[in-house]
């Protein structure tokens, strides 16, 4: 275990919630860290259900081919927390980062306070101290009440899809949602809206209205309309301009790239480095192949093995459609590796892949108390009309999968972020 990773074990002992949406803890303790948020270069702030992390990806890499020294947070991490916390374009080495979590621990003292909200400080606080042009700060849940919106004033905000996601948390419907993500909305804060449902669109709409916060709409303001090699973006001026095919798989990504240019374009970044942005960004368990490794090795010769870290129906349905255009393409036999959280929906989840009919092998998430047992999991599956079964662990729920799609198997191992980091670290 690392010093880092035992600060970070006595950190989640502050409070007997994971999750406690409130501004209060936050505020009290970058106060006694001398408020550092009041101190970052400029910020774009990123809120939304699906696509965050990937828009984050690709302005990350739109910004460093400009030749800007950019920070970032995001959340969660696949395999080792620092993964959390860029600083000038490098993830935070594990000094640094102890020093910084013993600091805010020292500050905090024994005063109740979450997870996220003192990581959230510490990687503040080292944006603070070390020198950038940028910050893209992702938000970890909701927007109004998450840790991240002790920032009042950011250069920019953008809001990625929104869809039913953290229900219990955020409210049960699109629009009580949506309203939640437009939290971030600032007065006279330009603020770029990724593509939304007719209802997530008017309450952030109205949120904006009563900020005076102006609006980029995907659909409105700007389009992207793919091609065969790439995208073309209409908007800011420019008509038709033709990008190249986005670095992250999957047709979805045309709307992520569309949101990052359309911010991009209002940071008056070059056009030369959004178009090697877009073309160069990287982003782990987003329609990633795994080609090394002990997994992928259970598969045969000819098969292929993919992972995804979508977690609700949203996420879902654009997985479902890139690999209905996968099949398309090649004819490959398709079969899922599932694991999901007890949070999500798992009818929802499944019924987006009816029409491919895959077989499904259901797992339990190790190392999460909140994992939905395999079997569970597997009955969601049978229940939303697909042939499933459960298996003990990752590896064999591969071998299974691939020897029930048959010859030539494309395996996706899918369902949650925390499956993911899980197949990453098993896989070396």
């Amino acid at each position: 275990m690392t010093g880092s990773d035992r600060v970070l074990e006595r950190l989640t002992r502050l409070h007997p919630k994971k999750i406690d949406l409130s501004l209060g803890r936050m505020e009290r303790l970058l106060a006694r860290l001398g408020h550092p948020e009041q101190r970052l270069p400029a910020v774009v702030h990123i809120a939304g259900t699906n696509g965050k992390g990937s828009t984050v990806a690709y302005l990350r890499a739109i910004a460093e081919a400009a030749g800007l020294r950019v920070h970032a947070y995001t959340s969660p991490h696949l395999v080792r927390f620092a993964e959390r916390i860029r600083l000038a374009g490098q993830l935070i080495d594990e000094d640094t980062l102890t020093a910084l979590l013993e600091e805010c621990e020292r500050a905090n003292g024994e005063a109740p306070i979450t997870f996220f909200e003192v990581t959230t400080a510490a990687a503040l606080l080292a944006f603070a101290r070390t020198p950038a042009d940028l910050v893209l700060l992702e938000v970890g849940l909701g927007g109004r009440l998450d840790a991240t919106n002790v920032v009042t004033m950011p250069r920019l905000c953008v809001i990625t899809p929104v869809d039913l996601d953290h229900r219990e948390f955020l409210g049960e419907t699109i629009a009580a949602i949506a309203a939640e993500k437009a939290g971030i909305l600032k007065p006279d804060v330009p603020a770029v809206i990724g593509p939304q449902p007719a209802d997530a669109l008017a309450a952030i709409c109205d949120r904006a209205d009563d900020l005076d916060s102006p609006l980029i709409v995907a659909g409105a303001d700007f389009t992207a309309r793919p091609v065969e090699d790439g995208f073309l973006f209409t908007g800011a001026g420019l008509t038709d301009w033709h990008l190249p095919r986005p670095a992250l798989a999957g047709p979805h990504q045309i709307a992520n790239a569309a949101s990052a240019v359309a911010a991009a374009l209002l940071l008056d970044l070059p056009e030369a480095a959004i178009e090697a942005g877009i073309a160069g960004a990287e982003w782990p368990a987003r329609l990633q192949r795994l080609t090394r490794g002990p997994l992928p090795a259970q598969l045969p010769e000819d098969g292929e093995l993919w992972l995804d870290g979508g977690h609700n129906p949203h996420a879902a349905r654009a997985l479902a459609e890139a690999l209905a255009e996968m099949t398309a393409k090649d004819g490959r036999p398709l079969a899922l590796v599932t694991g999901l959280l007890s949070t999500k929906d798992a009818a929802g989840y499944f019924g987006a892949f009816a029409a491919l009919r895959p077989p499904v092998v259901a797992v339990t998430i190790p190392g999460e108390d909140a994992a939905r047992p395999a079997a569970e999991v597997a009955d969601a599956a049978t229940g939303a009309g697909l042939a499933a079964e459960a298996a003990d662990n990752i590896e064999a729920a591969v071998a299974r999968a691939a020897a029930l799609a048959g010859p030539g198997a494309r395996v996706m191992i899918c369902g949650s972020l925390y499956l993911a980091g899980r197949v990453l670290a098993e896989n070396g």
